[in-house]
């Protein structure tokens, strides 16, 4: 028998952090995998990861939150390779701040990123996957787009309208029985550089809420979500206990819960010092990598391990459970 094609993949905030990681864990696979990112030295350096866990890389410098942009990176994909069968939208951007602090501008920015970027990179994706007849767009999502937190209103509005505008686009696509579909991770805190590179307006220094997992886990699965038929997949307990408690917590509860424990939830004890270089406007030229400064990582989930078997696991509760009835009733 022949090799097997190798999958087309498109990662969009590729050059470090989830993304990063995300592109590696499917080299592993054997994909070809372009990379979508602003920061050039980022870009070379998973562009070299990539190849060393056995993929084919293609780095495409681009600012998602211009459509232009994707739009022209997406073609040079398809010239090259052919339409992407997996696209992740997983680039983002924030600033650390009370939202009375950030300028206009400031929201502006994060907003193209995170929330246009994520648009920009499905419709691109969209156009050539409807004319191809199959396809799978990955939304990198959040808890936080189910329950914000004090000090990241952009970040935090931008996801809720990434689960809106997919939530609205998946109805469209059942409506036009499209074969393309959409899949939402929604992910808890994870070790990543952009507690290193976001803007912030605090006095000290930011960081994951913990629990915090490694961004190899939020990759494994997201490349598991590119395979399997979930509408929604969650990882890291946080996360799902976010979204359980967002639908049964009374709103002024969880405002409460969210003002006293997530503001000091995310500061460091350590001051910044001075200014710090931020990526928000221009990316810093410098190679971060996958993983942030933060030693104390979980590199597993057993929640998301749990809900990838959630079938076998449900059958064997319900024999289990009738095992006990029938029992009961001989008794």
């Amino acid at each position: 028998m022949g090799r097997r094609r190798a999958r087309i993949v498109v990662v969009t905030g590729a050059s470090a952090g989830v993304g990063r990681a995300t592109a590696i864990e499917f080299a592993r696979q054997g994909a070809r995998v372009a990379l979508l990112a602003r920061g050039a030295a980022g870009l070379a350096g998973a562009r070299i990861d990539v190849e060393r866990a056995g993929g084919e890389a293609l780095e495409l410098p681009t600012d998602v939150g211009d459509a232009e942009q994707v739009e022209t990176a997406a073609r040079e994909i398809e010239e090259r390779w052919g339409a992407p069968e997996v696209w992740v939208n997983a680039a983002m951007a924030t600033v650390f701040s009370p939202a009375w602090r950030i300028t206009p501008e400031e929201f502006r920015r994060a907003t193209a990123t995170t929330y246009l970027g994520t648009v920009h990179g499905t419709l691109a994706a969209l156009r050539r996957m409807e004319r191809a007849g199959r396809g799978v767009i990955v939304q990198v999502s959040s808890a936080l787009s189910y329950r914000s937190i004090p000090l990241q209103a952009p970040y935090c509005g931008a996801k809720f309208a990434v689960r809106g505008f997919t939530e609205s686009l998946r109805c469209e696509l059942l409506h036009e029985r499209s074969p393309v579909r959409l899949t939402m991770v929604h992910l808890s805190a994870f070790n990543t550089p952009q507690f290193e590179w976001a803007r912030s307006h605090m006095e000290r220094l930011p960081k994951p809420v913990p629990p915090v997992y490694a961004p190899e886990v939020a990759a494994r699965a997201i490349a598991w979500a590119a395979d399997h038929r979930r509408r929604d997949v969650y990882v890291g307990a946080p996360a799902l206990k976010t979204v359980i408690a967002s639908r049964l917590l009374p709103g002024a509860l969880a405002d409460r819960i969210a003002a006293d424990r997530a503001w000091a939830g995310q500061l460091l004890p350590e001051r910044a010092a001075g200014e710090r270089p931020d990526n928000l406007e221009s990316p810093i030229p410098r190679d971060f990598g996958v993983r942030g400064r933060f030693n104390d990582t979980r590199r597993h989930s057993v929640q998301f391990a749990l809900s990838r078997h959630r079938t076998p696991l449900l059958a064997a509760a319900g024999v289990a459970v009738l095992a006990m009835l029938l029992g009961a009733r001989s008794r």
